[in-house]
């Protein structure tokens, strides 16, 4: 099928222009529209106006520009199929051998913050996955071009194939087309659905980005989805597992509570210690230090570069995984001996890694909520002791860990470190007795410390305990039918308490 006519219309003009001289040398005749159409002109490509071609104007915004039977029927209509050739000719079609369409950007517009349904609707686009299913309904004869990371290989079909594409390569196109209007539409029903809180039904398609030896466990089939690869690269070490890749999303999520230098350590996606310092590798020594059993076999995180001081401490344990910004190369030819250790480089500021939304599979469905992500706290105080400073900062920093760590959740922390965590617990009161457990264990004083927990005290005991330990202030949501009881506890005992209105269920 040699390419005669395109039509080339993009919203993401990258190697556009390239793109269609190549075209234009080999004398494919180029219709385009508006910014396209402008763009091409500006680089002296020769460009027809869709309007000519259809004889009819771009009215209402641009809204109808493409939806035209010239358009459609030169899409559609089968080659070498005697009555499709004979209407075609009857209705002035003329064939349309080459699409290039990518769409209105959608999914970036509703990705920007506090977007306006108006503006998104605005950049819901009609006509460019009507013809993009138009040509790829009939790929049997047209080319249909999706993604500017297709241009080289239509480039190189063409002239290895005398003008010509291959049907392989548009069975491949066509496929491809069908899902990106799919994966369109599923975004703008599911922004319209959360929007409007309606009825419809939640659907969800992601590419394969790998698939894994196994699962959790090793009888099981696994798979990754999505575009992990765009916020981690794997420098070094053996293949990602089904469970290195959740410990590496829980400490991405947790790194990303602290704006200063901090390296954690997780187990199992639970943390088994934080710690912050200028220094790097003071603050893996206050991290190490919360737990030194746990990290045996676990995933390290910090949120800096990580320097040749830290990868030599770090290298005396056996981890898992590392995950930094960015590596030494005096720390990086250390961490390197370790043929089974995998040093990960996270491409982007933590933040913007961390999913929107958390998806849990139940039995007969799927429960879909927003991702745990704290907006601006308010935190009350509701004791008589007002916290001071440091209290504040400690309370604050063991707040920023908790909501991280397995319900029911407690940890003991300093305003730079933490000093105790219990996790996984029944009860609350054994959370908080394992925290104290482990900081013991630790050679660790909890005199002065912080407790957070990540729900409400549905008793005072778990205050009393943390009391008895030697904090001083406690974090929570607050919530508790024994609130009053709760807070006279910590009145009784000289405490400061601040209620958050929050909580960090984590099952």
């Amino acid at each position: 099928m040699k390419i005669r006519r395109a039509l080339i219309s993009v919203s993401d003009k990258t190697g556009v222009a390239a793109f269609a001289r190549v075209l234009e040398r080999q004398g494919v005749d180029i219709i385009s529209t508006g910014g396209t159409a402008d763009l091409l002109r500006k680089e002296k490509i020769p460009v027809r106006e869709i309007s000519s071609f259809t004889a009819f104007p771009e009215v209402l915004d641009g809204r109808v520009k493409t939806l035209h039977p010239r358009v459609h029927g030169g899409l559609l209509y089968r080659r070498g199929d005697a009555k499709h050739e004979a209407e075609a000719r009857q209705c002035g079609f003329d064939p349309i051998d080459l699409v290039v369409v990518n769409l209105y950007p959608f999914e970036a517009t509703v990705a920007k913050p506090n977007v306006k349904p108006a503006e998104a609707i605005e950049n819901i686009d009609i006509g460019g996955p009507s013809m993009i299913r138009s040509a790829a309904k009939n790929y049997e004869s047209v080319t249909v071009v999706v993604d500017p990371a297709d241009y080289d290989a239509v480039l190189e079909n063409i002239r290895d194939n005398k003008g010509e594409t291959t049907l392989k390569l548009r069975e491949r196109l066509a496929i491809k087309a069908f899902v990106r209007t799919a994966d369109y539409d599923r975004a703008i029903s599911s922004f319209l659905n959360k929007e409007q809180a309606t009825d419809a039904s939640f659907s969800l398609s992601l590419p394969l980005a790998m698939r894994l030896r196994y699962g959790e466990n090793p009888h099981q089939i696994a798979a990754l989805y999505g575009d992990f690869d765009k916020y981690f690269e794997k420098l070094h070490g053996k293949e990602l597992s089904f469970n290195n890749i959740l410990d590496i999303s829980a400490a991405t999520n947790l790194i990303a509570e602290f704006e200063e230098p901090t390296v954690a350590i997780l187990k199992h996606t639970n943390p088994c210690g934080v710690g912050s310092d200028a220094d790097l590798r003071k603050a893996w020594n206050k991290a190490f230090a919360t737990d030194k059993q746990a990290p045996f076999g676990g995933i390290i995180v910090c949120n800096r570069p990580l320097t040749e001081p830290l990868a030599k401490v770090v290298s005396e344990i056996f981890s898992e995984v590392i995950i930094a910004p960015d590596f030494e190369i005096e720390a990086r030819a250390i961490l390197q001996k370790k043929k089974n250790l995998r040093l990960i480089r996270l491409l982007t500021p933590a933040k913007d890694a961390r999913p929107t939304t958390d998806l849990r599979s139940v039995c007969g469905g799927v429960l879909v909520q927003d991702a745990d992500v704290d907006g601006e706290m308010k935190p009350k105080a509701v004791t008589k002791k007002k916290p001071t400073k440091m209290e504040l900062n400690a309370m604050l920093f063991g707040w920023r860990v908790v909501k991280h760590v397995k319900s029911n959740a407690i940890v003991y922390a300093k305003s730079d470190r933490t000093l105790g965590i219990g996790a996984g617990q029944m009860s609350r009161i054994d959370a908080s007795r394992i925290a104290i457990w482990k900081a013991n264990e630790a050679g660790l004083s909890l005199k002065g410390s912080a407790i957070a927990s990540d729900a409400f005290f549905p008793f005072p005991d778990g205050l009393i305990a943390a009391a008895e330990a030697g904090a001083t202030c406690a974090i929570q949501p607050g919530g508790s039918i024994r609130d009053k009881e709760v807070i006279a506890a910590a009145n009784e005992r000289k405490m400061a308490m601040i209620f958050t209105g929050a909580r960090h269920f984590r099952h």
